[in-house]
């Protein structure tokens, strides 16, 4: 795995500029670890009072799916290295989801988001993640992503008519 001793590998700005997801939104603060199967990265966004995933003054445990999900797309744009822009991702779903903790924004350390790719094709691709704090593991699991999906194309008002058109 490509690392280099106390020093991230990218850095927040770097990070930026490898997925969609700008300010806040960015949460992920540095990649410590990455190869062609898995990616390590560090986050202390949980403790910001603004963070934007905030609800009610806490960060729920449920909300480190997005840090792993950003995980796996700055592993994904690392993949792609210069071959032209990463391909877009998109969530489809997770599965066998474990929280440990209830909450992360009562953690004063850096959490550790790990991603490993488990199999995939050109167009699909099955992540197993955690985050941690420490030693404790708070929350784990497995995420399918796909990638280039085209949004689907709905008439929501058609639908709505005529239930039948739905889909």
């Amino acid at each position: 795995m490509s690392t280099t001793a106390g020093m991230p590998l990218l850095d927040r700005a770097a990070i930026a500029a490898c997925i969609p997801h700008q300010g806040n939104m960015c949460l992920l603060d540095a990649v410590t670890a990455w190869d062609d199967s898995q990616i390590v990265c560090l986050a202390i966004s949980h403790t910001d009072p603004a963070n934007p995933l905030r609800a009610e003054g806490r960060l729920g445990a449920a909300n480190g799916i997005e840090y792993a999900a950003q995980a796996m797309a700055i592993h994904g744009a690392l993949l792609a290295g210069s071959d032209g822009p990463p391909r877009q991702g998109y969530l489809a779903s997770v599965r066998g989801v474990t929280l440990h903790v209830d909450r992360l924004d009562a953690l004063p350390e850096a959490l550790t988001v790990r991603a490993e790719r488990l199999s995939g094709d050109a167009n699909n691709i099955l992540y197993q993640f955690s985050l941690s704090h420490g030693a404790d593991c708070l929350l784990e699991g497995r995420a399918a992503v796909i990638l280039d999906a085209a949004a689907p194309q709905v008439d929501f008002h058609r639908a709505a008519v005529n239930p039948e058109n739905s889909p």
